[in-house]
C-alpha cells in the first residue's frame, strides 16, 4: 500500500498473509486515524520483520511514523484463552528492551472494540521459533506474559530510525492450556482472527490520541 501524503502517518506491521488479511478486511468504523495508515506484510520471523519496517521507515514520508506491530501470539500465562488481547507495555529480546507508549489508551480503546473480550498488559517477548511445552514456563519465569517472533524486531526497527511513538498489539491464538497441537486449535485460530478483525479503530483512536497535547 503505498502511503498519502500528509502528517502523522500509521504504519501497522503484520507478519502473515491471514493477519494481513484480517486487517485488510477488518472494521473501520468511526473515526480514521490521525494520518495516513500503511498496513506492511513484514514476513515470518524477527529477520524478516526488521529488513521490511527498516525498509519502509528509510522512506522520508515516514520519518514522523507511529508504529505498531499486531498479529497473533502465544499466550504464557495459566488462564489465557484463544481470542484474548495482549497490549505489551514493552517488548523484550536478547538486543535490548522497547518501552510502549500510551498503552492505557490502547486498553481503554479495545476493550471499547472489542468488548466482552479480556485484555492482559504485561511485556511481550520475542522468539525466532515457535514456542511449545517446557518452554513457555521458562519465559513466563522472565515476567513476559506473551511471546511472538516479531513485535520485539519491529519495534527495535523502529526506535533506531528515529524517536517515535511505537506499540504492540496481540491476539493469543494458543495458550498453555490450548497449545497449536492440540484438538481445538481451529476454533481457537478462528476466533483470533475474528477479534484481529475487529481492533483497528482502537489502532487509529491510540494514533489520533498521539496528537492531543499533554497535560
Amino acid at each position: 500500500m503505498t502511503p498519502q501524503t500528509g502528517p502523522s502517518p500509521l504504519l501497522i506491521a503484520c507478519a502473515l498473509g491471514i493477519e494481513h488479511l484480517a486487517l485488510r478486511t477488518g472494521d473501520r468504523a468511526g473515526a480514521g486515524a490521525g494520518g495516513p495508515v500503511t498496513v506492511l506484510r513484514t514476513g515470518m520471523g524477527p529477520k524478516a520483520a526488521e529488513r521490511s519496517v527498516s525498509r519502509v521507515l528509510a522512506d522520508p514520508a515516514f520519518e514522523s511514523a507511529a508504529v505498531l506491530a499486531t498479529g497473533f501470539c502465544a499466550g504464557l500465562a495459566p488462564g489465557m484463552h484463544p481470542g484474548d488481547l495482549v497490549v505489551a507495555e514493552e517488548t523484550r529480546d536478547p538486543r535490548s528492551t522497547v518501552a510502549c507508549v500510551a498503552t492505557d489508551r490502547l486498553v481503554k480503546e479495545l476493550a471499547r472494540a472489542v468488548p466482552g473480550r479480556t485484555v492482559h498488559t504485561g511485556p511481550l517477548t520475542g522468539s525466532d521459533h515457535v514456542v511449545r511445552g517446557p518452554e513457555r514456563a521458562d519465559l513466563l519465569a522472565t515476567g513476559a506474559i506473551a511471546v511472538d517472533m516479531e513485535s520485539a524486531a519491529t519495534l527495535l526497527s523502529a526506535v533506531r530510525t528515529g524517536p517515535r511513538p511505537v506499540a504492540a498489539v496481540r491476539v493469543v491464538v494458543d495458550a498453555p492450556e490450548h497449545e497449536l497441537v492440540r484438538i481445538g486449535t481451529v476454533r481457537g485460530g478462528i476466533s483470533a482472527f475474528r477479534v484481529l478483525r475487529s481492533v483497528l479503530p482502537a489502532f487509529f483512536q491510540w494514533h489520533r490520541s498521539l496528537l492531543l497535547p499533554r497535560r
